[in-house]
Order: C-alpha cells, then sequence, then structure tokens
C-alpha cells in the first residue's frame, strides 16, 4: 500500500521538487527568493537547507537573466526549474522565451535539448496587486516548441511537475494561486509521474460537455453538481495541458453530448476556447446540437480589489452558460 500525505496544492509542488532534486542530481530550483526565503508562496521552503546553494539558487531580480541562464543550463544537459514570483512578471524573460526557450531543439535541428521547467503562480482572485492576477497562458500556447501545463488537484501538481521536470523539452508550469491553498488532498510519497497532454474527465454526463483547467475547475463542478440537481448532466473535462491540447479527448467529448462550453478566466477573444471550439467545428460539426459556449474573463485589463470577483467566471455565471447551450 502507497504511504500518502494529505497536502494543498502548493504543498504538492514543494513535494515534486523535493522528490525530483532527491531522485536527479542535475535538478537545480532557481528564482528570486526561492533559497533561504522558500519563495514568496513557500513553495521552496526547506529545500534550500536540505539541498544546499548549489541546487537551490537565489537569484536578483532579472527574469530575463533568470530564464536565460536556465537555457544555457538546459543546453548542457542539467535540468533547471526556474520560478518567476509570480506569470505578470515574465514579460521581461518573453524573449528568452520566445527566442530561445522554444527554438533550441529546432534550431539545432535536435543536436540540443533545452530540458527545463519554468514554473510561475498565476490566475487571479485572490486581492493581489497590478501584474499579479494575469491568465496569459495562450501567448505561451501559441509558441511551437513550448509546453504548458496547469494543474487543478494536489494530486495533479506532484504528478505533473514530475513529469515536466524528467521532459526532454522545455515546459512553462502555470500554477493556479487561487487554490494554492484551498482544498487537500492525498498525495502519494513516492516520485510518479502525471502525463503530458491527456485530459482528465472529472465529471460524467450525457448533455454538455464543458472544458476547463486550473482553478476553474472547481466551480465548473459546482456548477455540474447544482445542474445535475435540475436533471441536466455534465460531463467535465479538465484539460490539464493546454499545449498539447488532448484533442481526442475533447471531441469524443462532444461527440457524446452534442453540446459543448469553455470555461476560463483568461480574457475571451483570442484565449483557449476560441481554439477548442475551431477543434469542434473542424472535427465534429456534424454532432453540433447548439452553439459552443464560451465563460471566460473579460477583454480589459485586470482589474484591482473591488470588481475581480465580477471578472472571474462564477459557478452562477458558468451554469448560465451551460444553460444556453442546453437549452438552444
Amino acid at each position: 500500500m502507497t504511504d500518502t500525505q494529505n497536502l494543498t496544492l502548493v504543498q504538492a509542488v514543494r513535494d515534486g521538487l523535493h522528490t525530483e532534486l532527491r531522485e536527479d542530481d542535475d535538478v537545480v530550483v532557481m528564482g528570486q527568493d526561492v533559497g533561504k526565503n522558500g519563495g514568496v508562496f513557500r513553495a521552496t521552503e526547506g529545500l534550500f537547507d536540505e539541498f544546499g546553494g548549489d541546487r537551490v539558487i537565489d537569484t536578483p531580480l532579472a527574469e530575463s537573466g533568470i530564464v536565460g541562464t536556465a537555457v544555457g543550463m538546459a543546453a548542457m544537459g542539467m535540468r533547471p526549474v526556474p520560478e518567476i514570483q509570480f506569470s505578470g512578471f515574465m514579460y521581461p524573460g518573453f524573449d528568452q522565451i520566445v527566442s530561445h526557450m522554444s527554438r533550441f531543439r529546432a534550431r539545432s535541428r535536435g543536436r540540443f535539448t533545452l530540458p527545463m521547467t519554468l514554473r510561475a503562480p498565476y490566475g487571479g482572485g485572490i486581492r493581489a496587486p497590478e501584474h499579479h492576477s494575469e491568465s496569459k497562458e495562450a501567448f505561451y500556447a501559441h509558441e511551437a516548441g513550448l509546453k504548458v501545463v496547469v494543474p487543478s488537484t494536489p494530486y495533479e501538481a506532484k504528478g505533473l511537475l514530475a513529469a515536466s521536470i524528467r521532459d526532454p523539452d522545455p515546459v512553462i508550469f502555470l500554477e493556479p494561486k487561487l487554490i494554492y491553498r484551498a482544498f487537500r488532498e492525498a498525495v502519494p510519497e513516492e516520485p510518479y509521474t502525471v502525463p503530458i497532454g491527456e485530459a482528465a474527465t472529472r465529471r460524467e454526463g450525457d448533455d454538455v460537455a464543458v472544458f476547463t483547467y486550473g482553478a476553474m475547475t472547481r466551480p465548473t463542478l459546482e456548477a455540474a453538481e447544482t445542474l445535475g440537481e435540475e436533471e441536466i448532466e455534465c460531463e467535465v473535462v479538465d484539460l490539464r495541458t493546454i499545449s498539447p491540447l488532448d484533442r481526442e479527448a475533447i471531441v469524443e467529448a462532444f461527440e457524446k453530448t452534442g453540446r459543448a462550453v469553455v470555461v476560463h478566466e483568461a480574457p475571451k477573444t483570442g484565449g483557449l476556447g476560441g481554439e477548442i471550439t475551431a477543434i469542434l467545428q473542424e472535427e465534429a460539426l456534424l454532432h453540433q446540437e447548439a452553439p459552443i459556449g464560451r465563460v471566460a474573463g473579460f477583454d480589459v485589463p485586470y482589474p484591482l480589489y473591488a470588481l475581480e470577483d465580477y471578472y472571474l467566471p462564477s459557478a452562477a455565471r458558468i451554469e448560465e452558460g451551460i444553460l444556453e447551450a442546453v437549452e438552444f
């Protein structure tokens, strides 16, 4: 019987980092305040004391330098795990991500791979100031050469992080900080992985398929449970990886139900909802019974505290979107 721990999502991230540092001497963690301070959200707490400053490295406040240094380390065979304190701070490192991190395998014709995992807390809901709450995951999903992973549970945070660190290619690992400490789950103490690129069905249903990921998985499931009391059965699919998307799972759920809604907190225009809609139009049009709905953030700068709850999709707003698809 596997021993388990009852962990929050951020604790599971920390456990995943600890496990990979212990298992592989090429793994290093680096970033601003990740060492002695244990990280702004304490995701790296205690790692510096156990593994030392050569493997848990405090860096200057220089995102371009953090990412660029990790690129060089990965090209030379190490497995760096750089942390950017908030995903809204990734923009100074964007040139390194797009011009180097994503292109190294293609540029070198496969001679070099970049086994690096760029971690960042992302998303809103914690009453943070400007540049702390963005959901710009579509930036990175659009870039060929990058894998983009977004866990929604503690179990999967550890397993997907391990899979990302062990992957030969670069991964953007976005951690939904709204649910960092929202709930606990049994997480195995032993090493394990959750496959990158595979969605998970969180709830079975025959009436409508609802696709979501990250922090939006919980209000989506809440909406689905409420509608279930009204005999509207939602199939809730947690994408887990937004690049590559699990096209097969997306199409299969849509063919089963004939209706679909996509939920994400990122702005609606240019978001993953549009890509999923296109996949369904291209591959399963003849199964469609209603327009595909999108419940998303708004096309405005992310608001500050007073309006934050109106911006993020709530269970009530998700219910409305599902009902529109079902009642069409």
